[in-house]
């Protein structure tokens, strides 16, 4: 018989996280710093899947584990950090030690009201592609993220003034702009894996293409080509464009147009005629696209190889 699905269990608050944990009550209501050295010493079991109502930020290393985040399960060694929004769903391997080294950095969105960093942090693709891609970190890039932590501690512990959220919310916006240029420099060099991943995004486009598919369905979606790669959107975008230059987007409507492009040069189907071949409802989408990205409407362009 199956067994029922267990719901992961919703984390509402900071404080329900310390209690959850076995620790003191956090010194702020909307932001905290753990680290796991002192989980450990709670013995405190944390439910397998969990579901934050706030950022969680986490740096974790002797950890050889697994942590399931979506529907994928990564491997963990030294250095290795995660980035969870709210909401989102973490599973943990039931056969996970518990002993590990680092820190969580656990931030209520209301932490974040009236600084511009409530906007920003919704931008980086980490949070959103966590799921498929954890970060690696140098030496030298760990330790710059583990000084800004101690920062944003000291400040935690030390008494309240009007500047210490400031103060606070400074250093998690300088940690966040390290971490996008980390995640930058690991597209950079885990470029095979990458340029992998690019054929097989060339493959999948090519042969979306040539079927009836395109007819049919129209242009796939963003959102269709990553789910056949196995990748998130904001993942396989942020891929292509540190490599290429361009997003997904760009990428499906760059195959559409090599497609156009021979179909008019080798057939004498009337534009309107290709436009609906290509899954375009309305023919003046398929020439508004044509003439934005090739500077000819379709007719400038079979008329110049006549």
């Amino acid at each position: 018989m199956k067994q029922p699905v267990t719901p992961p269990k919703p984390i509402l608050s900071i404080s329900e996280m310390h209690h959850l944990l076995g620790l003191k009550k956090p010194k702020h209501p909307l932001v905290s710093v753990i680290r796991f050295e002192d989980m450990a010493s709670t013995g405190t079991t944390v439910p397998r899947s969990i579901s934050y109502n706030f950022y969680h930020i986490a740096l974790k290393k002797n950890y050889q584990g697994k942590i399931k985040y979506g529907q994928q399960y990564y491997d963990f060694d030294e250095g290795m950090m995660t980035f969870v929004a709210p909401q989102q769903v973490i599973t943990i391997d039931p056969d996970t030690p518990t002993s590990l080294e680092g820190f969580m950095l656990i931030i209520h969105p209301d932490f974040l009201q009236s600084y511009p960093l409530a906007s920003k942090i919704k931008s980086y693709g980490f949070f959103s592609y966590a799921a498929y891609e954890a970060l690696h970190l140098s030496e030298q890039e760990e330790q710059a993220i583990m000084q800004l932590v101690a920062n944003i501690e000291r400040e935690i512990d030390t008494n309240m003034d009007h500047f210490t959220q400031e103060l606070i919310v400074s250093n998690i916006d300088l940690l966040l702009t390290y971490c996008n240029r980390f995640y930058n420099r690991q597209f950079i060099t885990r470029k095979l894996a990458n340029n992998d991943l690019l054929i097989k995004l060339e493959t999948l486009l090519d042969v979306y293409f040539a079927s009836v598919e395109l007819e049919k369905s129209g242009l796939p979606t963003v959102k269709y080509v990553a789910d056949q790669l196995h990748v998130s959107a904001s993942y396989l975008s942020d891929m292509l464009r540190a490599h290429t230059g361009q997003s997904t987007q760009q990428h499906i409507h760059n195959k559409l147009i090599e497609k156009a492009k021979t179909i008019l040069s080798t057939t004498a189907l009337s534009v309107s005629e290709v436009a609906y071949q290509l899954g375009f409802e309305y023919p003046q989408s398929f020439n508004k696209l044509f003439k934005s990205k090739t500077n000819q409407s379709p007719l400038e362009f079979r008329q110049s190889f006549q």
